[in-house]
């Protein structure tokens, strides 16, 4: 088992409930009281943390309209758009980061951003983020890790597209430039992504391989995908998240509203914690509901002599009498006393020359189920 991760006070790790990212992207729509009623929102949700990406469109791309610059994919959801503007259209404004994450700690969540160049690292650093994200489509961008991982903080690295290559390269630069604690998410890099495409299994095989912390960046719709990642080890769990899909926004069609950030939030919990450890026999709260089995019970009123039969000897509840496996061993044995209905089934309740040959020499006579 990895440690336990600590960020801003929160630990992270599979003893701990799974730490729940709500992901604003660009679903502010450009307005700044609405990328704040998204934060009021997600905290009312009960996410654990609100996370941002901290950019411009110079950092990421060139104006540029043409070729490669432009979205023709039929199956884009920003078919017909340029990067440069999509990034414009998308992009949080820098100077409302501080705003955002004070309102953010006010209400009891973890700020922090995912930064998309060095420049963004530094203006994050001034701005005292306690961990970062690195994207999946950075994730290859070793020069962006090593500037991330040199501040010494919690790095959360998203793998989509990255074959295992890709991943160790990526650990590695981060390791040797100084990130401790590290925590992977396992990613499918389509927006919205489908259940048949989103591969939990590799969960506990990145676990496994990498040694570190491991979680879910999830585009599926719903909650599914992530509550089945807790049964396979994901301690972090992070959603895209908006007030209402119908409001639009350039990550509107995937991002969860808040019944449903809501409902991650408690289900996840629940799930991590129906896990418990490999168990088999009665818990102590089970002890009680040992009465509803069944067992054997005398079903009509006999006198000493009497033969036990199908019709007088039935296996029913309560759990009071012997167990049925006893069933067919004492049919056409005779009782030594008068039993009445409704009795449960014991040893001493034989003759006692059918007690010496039939009760098992490890019970005692009047052993009960």
């Amino acid at each position: 088992m990895t440690e336990t991760i600590s960020i801003a006070g929160c630990s992270i790790g599979q003893s701990h409930r799974p730490f729940i990212i709500a992901e604003m992207s660009g679903n502010h729509n450009q307005s700044l009281e609405r990328a704040l009623a998204i934060v009021d929102a997600a905290a009312g949700s009960g996410a654990h943390a609100l996370k941002l990406q901290t950019y411009t469109a110079d950092t990421m791309t060139l104006n540029l309209g043409e070729g490669e610059f432009f979205i023709d994919d039929p199956n884009s959801l920003w078919r017909g758009t340029s990067l440069y503007k999509l990034y414009q259209e998308a992009y949080t404004p820098w100077e409302w980061h501080k705003p955002i994450f004070e309102r953010a700690r006010a209400l009891g969540m973890i700020p922090f951003s995912t930064p998309f160049d060095a420049t963004a690292v530094d203006f994050l650093e001034g701005l005292g983020v306690p961990c970062y994200k690195i994207a999946s489509f950075e994730n290859t961008d070793l020069p962006l890790i090593r500037k991330v991982a040199a501040t010494g903080k919690p790095m959360i690295i998203s793998t989509g597209m990255a074959t295992v290559a890709d991943i160790d390269e990526a650990v590695r630069a981060a390791r040797e430039a100084g990130c401790r604690d590290l925590v992977l998410l396992k990613c499918t890099s389509t927006y919205p992504a489908t259940p048949s495409d989103t591969n939990l299994l590799t969960i506990p095989h990145m676990r496994a391989l990498f040694g570190c912390e491991v979680g879910l960046s999830d585009h599926t719709f719903g909650i599914g995908a992530g509550v089945a990642s807790v049964a396979l080890g994901a301690t972090v769990i992070e959603k895209h998240f908006t007030l209402a899909r119908a409001d639009g926004g350039v990550d509107s069609t995937f991002s969860m509203e808040p019944a449903e950030m809501a409902a991650l939030v408690v289900e996840t919990e629940r799930a991590w914690m129906a896990l418990g450890r490999v168990h088999y026999g009665l818990t102590e709260k089970e002890r009680k509901s040992l009465v509803f089995r069944r067992s054997l019970y005398v079903a009509d009123d006999l006198v000493a002599g009497d033969e036990l039969t199908e019709k007088n000897l039935r296996i029913i509840r309560p759990g009071l009498g012997l167990p049925p496996k006893y069933f067919e061993s004492l049919l056409g044995k005779r009782v030594g006393r008068a039993v009445g209905k409704g009795t449960p089934m014991s040893w001493d309740l034989l003759s006692s020359d059918e007690t010496a040959t039939q009760m098992p020499p490890e019970l005692p006579r009047n052993a009960r189920a």
